[in-house]
This record gives C-alpha cells, sequence and structure tokens, in this order.
C-alpha cells in the first residue's frame, strides 16, 4: 500500500493542516493517553485524521465512543472526510446500524478499509466493547467527563489494550468532583505512571495558530491584534468566569454538590493505617457456626491481634460500625482518642457477606481487645440493629444503637467534616475511604448519600459511615469500662472457649 499523509492539504496557508498541537496528540506513543482541553479546539478532528491513516494501513481497528449519538456521528462523518481527501475507496462509506435491547438503543457507525480493519463509532455503553480488542486496536473516549461510567468505559477499554493496544481519553472539565478531573488529578499525582497527560487551553491553542486557522477558513481578514480579539471574543460568550474557565482553559468548576473535597480527605490520610478485608465465601457460610466461629478467631489472632495489643494502653478508644450482610460492606472503624482530642484510625475492617454470628464475632473481639474501651455507635438499621443490640447487652450504656436517618446526616455530618477542616483526625490511606466520603452529596442542605457510591453498586458509602460513628462514640460523653486489657478477651460460644489446635482438630 502506498504511505499515506496529510502533509499536502491545506486552508491557503501553505502550512501542515495539523497545528502543533494535534500533531503532538495524534504522534503520542503512549499505550494509554489522556488529554485535558478546552472546548472547539480542533482535536477530535485531528484525531479522526490519523485514526483513518491508521486503520486504511493495516494497524488496527479503531473504537471511538463518546457521550450521544450527535458526538459519535461527527466523529465518523470526519473519518469518512479525511478518507475521501486520503483517497481511498472507501471514501465517504459509512454504515449505520442500530442493535436494540431491553435497555436502550445503540447506533453503530463504521467504515471498512480495504486493509481489513475498520473504524466504529459507537454509544458510550462499556457492554459494546465486552470481546473486542485484537493486537494494534486502538479505543478513543471522547468528551469523556461527560460519559455516565467512565470508570467501567475505563475498565473494558484497558481489557482491549492488553493485546498491544492503546487508549485515547479526550475531553474538556465537567466539573472537580468528576471521575475526568479525578483521573486527570491521579496521573498528576504519579498514581498511573503509564499514562501520558496533555493539556491543551483555548490560550495554547491560539498561541499555535487556532485563530489564524479560524481567520483562513472562514474568510475574515487578519491583522496583527485578530488572535488576541478573537480570544476576547471567545471568552467574553460566557455568562462567568468560572464558566469560561471549565470550558476553555481546563479549570474545572467546583462542583456544587460534593460535600467533602478530595483535597481535604487526602490530607488527613495515614498510609501507616491498614485497611484489612475478610470475603464470606459460600463454603464459609455452608459451614457450623461452631466451625466459622474457630476460623474466625484464627484470622483474628494473625490479622488483628498484634495490631490491637500494640495500642497504647493510656489512652481511650472508641469503635464505630457500619453493617451489611451481602451486596455492601459491613466496616469497624476503630478511634484512638489522644491529646488534645485528637482521633486516629489505626486500621478499619472491611466485611463482605460474613455471617451475623460472625459479625458480632468481630465486634466483641476488637472491642475487648481495645485499651480503655470507651464506647461505640453501631448502625441498627435493618438487620443491623442485632449487631448492635447484642454489642449493647455485652457492653452496657456505652455502646448506642443509632439509626442512620435525615436527621442524623444533618445533625452529625457537618461535626465530622469540621474535624477533618481542623486536622483532628486520620484515615487509612485507601482509594475506598476517599470514594466513600467523595460520594456524600448536599441535598437541599443536608449531606446525604445516594443509593450507591460506586458505578457497580459495592459501596455505600461504608467506611465513611463507620468512621463517622466511631466519631460520634469518641465525642460522646462516656467512660471506659473497667476490664484486663493484657490481650483480647476470649471469644466464648456455648461450648466454651476453644483453643487454637482444637479449633483445627475440630475442622477435620
Amino acid at each position: 500500500m502506498r504511505q499515506l499523509d496529510r502533509s499536502n492539504f491545506n486552508y491557503g496557508d501553505g502550512l501542515d493542516p495539523l497545528l502543533s498541537y494535534q500533531k503532538k496528540w495524534v504522534n503520542e506513543k503512549a499505550r494509554f493517553a489522556v488529554c485535558e482541553k478546552g472546548r472547539r479546539i480542533g482535536l477530535s478532528w485531528a484525531d479522526a485524521a490519523e485514526r483513518v491513516i491508521y486503520a486504511a494501513q493495516g494497524a488496527g481497528n479503531i473504537f471511538y465512543q463518546s457521550y450521544n449519538k450527535d458526538m459519535t456521528e461527527t466523529y465518523i462523518k470526519d473519518c469518512a472526510d479525511w478518507a475521501a481527501r486520503l483517497e481511498l475507496a472507501t471514501a465517504g462509506v459509512v454504515e449505520e446500524t442500530i442493535v436494540s435491547n431491553e435497555r436502550e438503543q445503540i447506533h453503530r457507525f463504521r467504515i471498512d478499509f480495504d486493509s481489513g480493519k475498520s473504524i466504529i463509532a459507537l454509544s458510550s455503553n462499556p457492554r459494546v466493547l465486552r470481546s473486542k480488542g485484537k493486537p494494534g486496536d486502538m479505543v478513543i473516549l471522547d468528551e469523556a467527563a461527560f460519559c455516565d461510567d467512565l470508570a467501567e468505559l475505563l475498565k473494558a477499554a484497558t481489557a482491549v489494550a492488553q493485546w498491544g493496544g492503546k487508549v485515547r481519553i479526550i475531553s474538556t472539565h465537567n466539573g472537580d468532583d468528576n471521575p475526568f478531573n479525578e483521573l486527570v488529578k491521579d496521573i498528576r499525582g504519579g498514581r498511573h505512571p503509564q499514562y501520558a497527560l496533555h493539556q491543551i487551553t483555548l490560550q495554547d491553542a491560539v498561541d499555535a495558530g487556532l485563530a489564524r486557522r479560524v481567520f483562513a477558513i472562514t474568510g475574515r481578514t487578519w491583522k496583527a491584534s485578530s488572535a488576541i480579539d478573537w480570544l476576547k471574543e471567545v471568552v467574553s460568550g460566557y455568562t462567568s468566569q468560572e464558566d469560561a474557565d471549565e470550558e476553555l482553559f481546563c479549570i474545572p468548576k467546583r462542583s456544587a454538590g460534593a460535600y467533602f473535597p478530595r483535597a481535604l480527605i487526602e490530607a488527613r490520610m495515614n498510609p501507616a493505617a491498614k485497611v484489612f478485608r475478610y470475603d464470606g465465601t459460600d463454603d464459609f457460610n455452608a459451614r457450623t457456626e461452631l466451625v466459622r466461629r474457630g476460623e474466625m478467631d484464627d484470622w483474628l489472632e494473625d490479622n488483628l491481634l498484634p495490631l490491637l495489643t500494640s495500642r497504647p494502653a493510656d489512652l481511650r478508644h472508641a469503635i464505630g460500625m457500619d453493617f451489611a450482610r451481602k451486596t455492601h460492606l459491613s466496616v469497624v472503624a476503630p478511634l484512638e482518642i489522644q491529646d488534645e482530642l485528637r482521633f486516629k484510625c489505626p486500621f478499619l475492617l472491611e466485611m463482605r457477606n460474613v455471617p451475623h454470628q460472625q459479625q458480632l464475632q468481630v465486634l466483641t473481639f476488637i472491642c475487648s481487645a481495645l485499651p480503655r474501651f470507651s464506647g461505640g455507635a453501631i448502625d441498627a438499621g435493618g438487620n443491623g440493629s442485632y449487631i448492635a443490640e447484642a454489642a449493647a447487652d455485652e457492653y452496657g450504656s456505652i455502646i448506642e444503637p443509632v439509626s442512620i436517618t435525615e436527621s442524623w446526616y444533618r445533625d452529625f455530618i457537618p461535626k465530622y467534616k469540621a474535624a477533618y477542616e481542623d486536622a483532628l483526625i486520620s484515615v487509612p490511606k485507601s482509594d475506598g475511604v476517599l470514594s466513600d466520603h467523595r460520594a456524600f452529596r448536599l441535598e437541599r442542605g443536608v449531606p446525604r448519600l445516594p443509593g450507591k457510591t460506586d458505578q457497580r453498586g459495592n459501596r455505600h458509602g461504608d467506611s465513611a459511615i463507620a468512621l463517622a460513628l466511631a466519631f460520634q462514640a469518641a465525642t460522646a460523653d462516656t467512660a471506659p469500662i473497667e476490664y484486663d486489657t493484657a490481650g483480647p478477651r476470649r471469644t466464648m460460644n456455648p461450648a466454651g472457649y476453644i483453643d487454637r489446635a482444637d479449633r483445627a482438630a475440630a475442622r477435620l
């Protein structure tokens, strides 16, 4: 096949049709690349030029996705236009199909090339990328900040790239609490070293010649002040500077509904604090309670006991627990009450699909081992009422069963947030802890949680609720109970305490 290029196409100025920032983007070699950009700088159009060449030369298929049909249709038309400019036999041949299911209609646009490769423009549904991905294939996610489920899109796109393909993510900003901005900040923070990051503001584009190109295409007369005048003209079209900053200069707006800013939570995270996780398997749940109890005791002694026995014996401790049985997480959060009423969470325990009896077992194991245990606040909603009542029977009035109602959110969460703002609390450094806090939204003046706090519905702000409950217990007017803190109290069952060796023998 003849070598394809775009260097002979221009707009009357004798220059390459792509400006410097466009060329830098399309020539990016990284496997994953992200571009935060100003609006209407021609990046998607330039991207289409390079992807036509890529597919026509047989390098791989192109899968393009954006948030609506108009975006996908515009991109595929740009590809068809570039194919015509490059005098390819398939120029202008765009096939549109509609795939229907019980939820939606998915529009798919396609251009096939003689090389056997194609450009396929799809909706932003992550499912359409399933089973896609051959060596050299490339995924383009355009205006990613406006897609409904960017996390799932990225997961599906990453799988496409496993066979040596590439992923390109392009977007203007849509709020500082948007997953796209989170990704940008994570890249800048060094969390994704495999990602290349481009930033192209409108000012960058003007400096590279965008205004002059606009004047050439629209037939306007160019003069020395035209670039400055045109930039002012564009900015003045926005009703607020905040909108202009976001749309044109890559400065995301503060999200009005976000209650816990990301920076606030990250500033209070302690990398030395651990998050322990226990997932109850089907086999574990099918065993007798006595055998489950023995296995849980083994796990607790191996994982939590060393940390519990090393807690400062002279400091008071409190605990919070958010209860769930299967879909979400049960989280137990201890708080160490330090001098000057500062609060440190030494670890979190997340449990999924763990029976009620073993959750109570875990709770009493931790409470009994904490030095100067002063109180606990436990989610008493639904089946959590059993755990809360049993703990109150065990430890008395220092356990407070809590109904997580709107009034609780309204009255207590602002106090909990103030502890972060005043640097009085530290929590484990964990993406789950961060996402649970950032899920809070301010609705009609009340900070509350939506129906789910991640895209798969597996979390419901669980660690944030547990920590808030622990803070409530730590700041309550209670006194520590008296008992021996030399080690964890032995966990009891109807047959009495079983030593570890006997527990192991019982499972044979």
